[in-house]
C-alpha cells in the first residue's frame, strides 16, 4: 500500500506543477537503510517458504526490521511528514509485535482476493500476515480495511498503512513543492537585478 501512495503523491505533485527535481534534494539520515530493509524484507518474503532456517526466524526477522525502521524514522523526524510515517509504522509494530511478529489480516475484509490466498493465511504461511482469529490482540490495528474496485489493486490495508501514506504524501508533496518555490524565488531574484 505504500507504493501505491507513493505514486499517488508523485502524481499529485505534478499535477500541481512540483518537479522531480526536488526529490534530489532530499536529506536524509542514514538513508541507504531504508532500501537494505527492503531489500531484506523482500529477501524473507520469498525464502521463508524455502528454507526452514528463514521460517522460524521470520517473524524475528520482521520484528527487528521494524525495530531498525522505526530508529530511521525517527533520527529522520524533522522531515515534513516523518513523525506522520512514524506513527503509522508504530502503529503496525505494536499490532504485529503483540500478535508474534505477523501483521493479523481479516478473513471477512479478504474475501475478494481468492480462495488460494484466504488458505494461505489461514495456514500462516504467506508473508508477515495471519488471519485474524479468537487470540489476536489488537485486531482494529491489523490488516481490515478492503481496497478494492474501482482502486487498482486489491488489498486489504491497515490504519497504520493509511497514515504512512499520509506521512508519505506530505513529504512527498513538499520535496516536489518546495523545489518548485525555491526555483521560481531565484528566478524571481535574478530578473529583479
Amino acid at each position: 500500500m505504500v507504493y501505491d501512495g507513493i505514486i499517488l503523491s508523485l502524481l499529485i505533485g505534478f499535477f500541481r506543477g512540483g518537479s522531480l527535481k526536488g526529490l534530489a534534494y532530499m536529506k536524509l539520515k542514514w538513508g541507504w537503510l531504508f532500501p537494505l530493509l527492503l531489500g531484506i524484507e523482500i529477501c524473507i518474503f520469498l525464502l521463508q517458504n524455502k528454507l526452514s532456517v528463514i521460517a522460524s526466524l521470520s517473524n524475528y526477522l520482521f520484528i527487528a526490521i521494524y525495530i531498525v525502521g522505526l530508529a530511521f524514522l525517527w533520527l529522520n523526524r524533522h522531515n515534513q511528514g516523518f513523525m506522520i510515517i512514524f506513527i503509522g509504522v508504530l502503529l503496525n509494530f505494536i499490532v504485529m509485535a503483540l500478535n508474534g511478529g505477523r501483521m493479523p489480516v481479516s478473513i471477512e475484509a479478504s474475501q475478494f482476493l481468492g480462495l488460494e490466498y484466504i488458505d494461505a493465511l489461514k495456514a500462516g504461511t504467506y508473508g508477515k500476515h495471519m488471519a485474524i482469529d479468537n487470540s489476536t490482540l489488537l485486531p482494529f490495528l491489523g490488516d481490515i480495511i478492503p481496497l478494492s474496485a474501482p482502486y487498482p489493486k486489491e488489498q486489504v490495508i491497515s490504519i497504520g498503512d493509511v497514515v504512512m501514506n499520509v506521512g508519505a504524501f506530505i513529504f512527498i508533496q513538499h520535496l516536489m513543492l518546495d523545489y518548485k518555490n525555491d526555483k521560481s524565488s531565484l528566478q524571481t531574484v535574478n530578473e529583479g537585478r
